[in-house]
């Protein structure tokens, strides 16, 4: 299963509004508030390549208040 970690920049003090909406998204596997330069991250799977790109582009970078992400791919996993 392709998957990414997306580590996303919000507006200030839109963390927790962001979090709550990434976590409606089903392909968002994990997600959390974290302290450092971003402000939010994210696990991201789907069942091929093309689906993760579609609902990273499409659903995680146009949430309202997010300013800036830095995406992930993952090319080997733990087994």
């Amino acid at each position: 299963m392709p998957m990414a970690f997306v580590l996303i920049n919000t507006e200030i003090g839109s963390e927790s509004e962001v979090l709550n909406e990434l976590k409606k998204i089903d392909a968002v596997k994990e997600a959390y508030m974290v302290y450092g330069v971003y402000d939010v991250v994210a696990k991201v799977g789907a069942n091929t390549m093309e689906k993760l790109k579609e609902i990273v582009t499409w659903n995680v970078r146009r949430l309202d208040k997010v300013r800036s992400t830095l995406t992930m791919i993952v090319i080997e996993g733990q087994k």
